[in-house]
């Protein structure tokens, strides 16, 4: 399995490569040349299964470059500090379940994939013999989640942008008191996305980040995309494994969601994913109308939403404009000289909420 740019500038790499590149070059995400989905067969084969057994089937799909032996260690030193054994267990709420995300050392959902992203790193930079710097942006999940995947790791550097005042106490408490020598938080005065974009704009300077070795940690990083994959698998299989059910995804960069959808190409019986959405409802308006369009972030009590620029949008787009990178660079440009651009898919996978 290889990984290309959604924008086309990136032939394809290794899944190892592609988790310490992060982002490609080209300014695109890196996604998979193909989704090779689950056989009925192979679906039946998950039904009682453990979050590890799950994990290790639905991650070895993509990570053929990772020895299987090697994948089944990090997966149990990820979820071993989780406060559930059952890592993410589902629980009925009237005509619904709930799937309980928040069993991590941090109470965030992000949890699941950053404790998994703080071992893969430092396994692969083992004998590497450089210093990896990880940049990540957070509205307040992200970042204690990151700090608590990676702190005190080898061969890592920590640096984490939030916008001050914007994110709870206890999330900005989680990142700012720890006193590992290898984490490094920074205020920056604006929102989430002024941080993204700062992020994305050091990124874009190559020659820095082939000199500083840069590495992502928000859900730009392919392999956080996978590791949340995972769950929905792991959703069906506490139901029982029905023929399809629904799920409703609260959205702020796309990244949960999109694993959703992830999921349903490997053929897990999800559809449709609701899109929840505060009033920073970009990618309500987008599924509702077709127009993808900027306007000024509104602060709400729920700051992880609190986005106007969702970047794992763009993973979607490569696969809605047919895996045409082109396309994608094209609306893409267009949003971001004239913060709007259209686009009519068929979203049949996708429902919206507000």
């Amino acid at each position: 399995m290889r990984y290309l740019s959604t924008r086309g500038g990136l032939d394809g790499v290794p899944f190892c490569e592609a988790v310490l590149l992060g982002l490609a070059e080209d300014g695109g995400l890196l996604v998979p040349e193909a989704i090779p989905a689950f056989s009925s067969a192979e679906l039946a084969g998950f039904q009682g299964s453990s979050y590890a057994a799950s994990a290790q089937r639905v991650m070895a799909r993509f990570a053929a470059d990772l020895p299987a032996e090697t994948l089944a260690r990090l997966i149990e030193t990820a979820y071993a500090g989780f406060a559930d054994p059952r890592i993410a267990p589902l629980k009925p709420v009237g005509d619904c379940h709930l799937l309980e995300l928040f069993h991590g050392p941090t109470l965030a959902f992000k949890d699941i994939a950053l404790q998994f992203l703080g071992a893969l790193f430092e396994r692969l930079l083992q004998g590497q013999g450089y210093t990896l710097n990880v940049l990540g942006a957070t509205s307040g999940d992200t970042g204690s989640a990151a700090i608590a995947g990676l702190r005190g790791r080898q061969g890592i550097r920590t640096f984490i942008l939030f916008p001050e005042g914007r994110i709870s106490d206890l999330q900005e408490r989680q990142m700012t008191t720890v006193a590992d020598a290898n984490v490094h938080c920074i205020a920056i005065k604006g929102s989430f996305d002024d941080c993204q974009a700062t992020v994305k704009a050091v990124f874009g300077d190559l020659a820095f980040k082939r000199r500083f070795h840069l590495g992502a940690v928000n859900s730009v990083n392919w392999a956080r995309i996978l590791a949340q994959t995972v769950y929905y698998f792991h959703a069906w299989t506490q139901l029982g494994c029905p023929p399809r059910f629904q799920a409703c995804v609260p959205t702020g960069n796309f990244g949960n969601i999109f694993a959703g959808f992830i999921a349903q190409r490997l053929g897990l019986p999800v559809s449709p994913l609701i899109l929840a959405a505060n009033s920073n409802d970009i990618l309500h308006r987008f599924f509702q109308t077709g127009s993808y369009k900027r306007g000024p972030v509104r602060f709400t009590l729920s700051p992880a939403m609190d986005i106007q620029v969702a970047s794992n949008f763009e993973r979607y787009l490569y696969y809605a404009f047919g895996g045409e990178p082109a396309k994608v660079h094209e609306f893409m440009q267009r949003f971001q000289e004239k913060g709007e651009a259209s686009a009519r898919f068929n979203t049949r996978s996708f429902d919206a909420a507000f």
